[in-house]
């Protein structure tokens, strides 16, 4: 297996191209495609460097089907493309957003001597080094395949990509709301299973927890960070205590990672961070320090991160609270950190976040909170979702509305018993926890779970 770090590289063996991180070195020069200086823009140019160990110089090869695949720069998060639908030998090679386009997809062919041939899907030719040239710089064409050792590149993989969602889900089956008992006090809960044992994580200090054996009855666990990390008030002086806010747990690639949120109330100074480990029962968690910070000057609040893995296994993350919405953004797999561009695909005029997001039957569904949290039996969350084809929207609802512009279809409005609904997790495809306040008792904000069903037209009902 290939070590997660750019210090260790192993060779990809003959066959199929897997998902996952390589650099591209060409046969003639030895040296790396790369985007030059590292650059995050649409149109930047793909030219060849000695190794600098950069993330610049690492691509993320996806198969898209059909026998081509795409790749995508590690630091930019941007697609490796034929510009401007080129068909002529030495046009350009460029980075753009990916979107799927066949300019922007590549077969890549074994041929068989320890290199690849990489051919672009729309023109028929090869990415080839201009000229031959040995240079740093030297520049990255496309030209009319002919085998020499300027059209040869080998693949040295760098990460590996975890596998596809996994989908648990029942179509129509029968309303079934857990019985709780135990340690219920919850709010932004997120939830696992690990050990024949349902683990959650949520809003509190040093991320507060608690365990199950069977998600009905559920006990205390001590916190991830009680004493806090001190990097926390670097980027939130204003924190209170080691008070962190809607944590997301998911297993990816081996591990389990785990999101979370700095902030203070009605603030845009934020931050998330990042923890993981192999065993949540195991603890050991690895701090990664901070994934996204937001202040006042910006439009956004970095807080309530949701991790996705898209249909292809790449991971993307979810965030955002009230402002100008929910965005969604990719990680690089390695890092698990964001490259690339912010995508807007949620606003709602009442208020919203608590973003999450899951891949199920060739649909992304966009689950929100919309309204006002934690106000007891004065809260007005209530859970809205849509679903898109793609992992950057756009989103609409059961009605064709984009919720973008306020839509989406309501899921939980809650009731004369819970009241305020939101915050919600989804744990693979069929089981949602929430929390929701408690009418008869003061309005304490409690754990709900519930299974999550779904009608024959794939739309989410409880």
């Amino acid at each position: 297996m290939c070590a997660l770090g750019l210090l260790s590289i192993c060779a990809v063996h003959a066959g199929a191209v897997s998902n996952g991180v390589y650099t591209v070195v060409s046969k003639h020069s030895g040296k790396l495609v790369e985007v030059a200086s590292a650059s995050l823009e649409n149109g930047a140019n793909v030219s060849q460097w000695s190794a600098t160990e950069h993330w610049t110089q690492s691509w993320i090869i996806t198969d898209e089907g059909d026998g081509y695949y795409s790749i995508v720069n590690a630091n930019s998060g941007k697609a490796m493309e034929v510009y401007d639908w080129g068909t002529a030998d030495g046009d350009n090679v460029a980075q753009y957003d990916y979107w799927g386009g066949d300019s922007q997809l590549w077969s890549i062919t074994d041929l068989g001597n320890g290199y690849y041939s990489i051919v672009n899907k729309f023109s028929g030719k090869s990415l080839d080094l201009l000229n031959s040239d040995t240079a740093d710089g030297a520049n990255i064409i496309q030209w009319s395949y002919w085998g020499g050792d300027g059209q040869q590149w080998q693949l040295d993989q760098v990460g590996t990509m975890g596998g596809p969602p996994l989908d648990t889900s029942t179509t129509n089956g029968a309303e079934n709301h857990w019985p709780l008992t135990g340690n219920l006090g919850t709010h932004d809960p997120s939830m696992a299973w690990e050990n024949d044992q349902f683990w959650l994580f949520q809003t509190g200090p040093g991320i507060y927890g608690k365990v199950s054996p069977d998600g009905l009855n559920w006990s205390p666990l001590p916190s991830v960070f009680p004493d806090g990390l001190n990097w926390w008030k670097t980027y939130v002086p204003n924190q209170e205590g080691t008070d962190v806010w809607a944590p997301d747990i998911e297993w990816y690639n081996g591990r389990y990672w785990m999101y979370y949120s700095i902030s203070t109330f009605g603030s845009r100074v934020s931050a998330i961070g990042l923890a993981s480990t192999t065993s949540i029962a195991g603890g050991n968690w690895t701090d990664h320090g901070v994934v996204l910070t937001s202040n006042e000057s910006n439009d956004y609040n970095a807080i309530d991160p949701d991790l996705v893995v898209d249909a292809n296994g790449a991971p993307f993350l979810a965030f955002g609270s009230w402002n100008s919405g929910i965005k969604v953004v990719r990680l690089n797999p390695v890092t698990m950190k964001p490259i690339g561009d912010f995508h807007s695909v949620a606003y709602n005029a009442e208020g919203i976040e608590a973003p999450t997001l899951i891949y199920r039957q060739g649909y992304y569904y966009l689950f929100v909170s919309v309204g006002t949290c934690c106000d007891g039996v004065n809260s007005g969350y209530h859970i809205l979702y849509g679903r898109s084809t793609s992992v950057t929207g756009p989103f609409v609802d059961k009605n064709g509305a984009n919720m973008m512009y306020s839509g989406g279809s309501l899921l939980d409005g809650g009731n004369a018993t819970w009241v305020g609904p939101g915050g919600e997790d989804i744990l693979n495809t069929d089981v949602i926890v929430r929390h929701a306040y408690d009418a008869t008792d003061n309005g304490a904000p409690k754990l709900l779970i519930s299974t999550l069903n779904w009608d024959s037209n794939d739309w989410p009902r409880y």
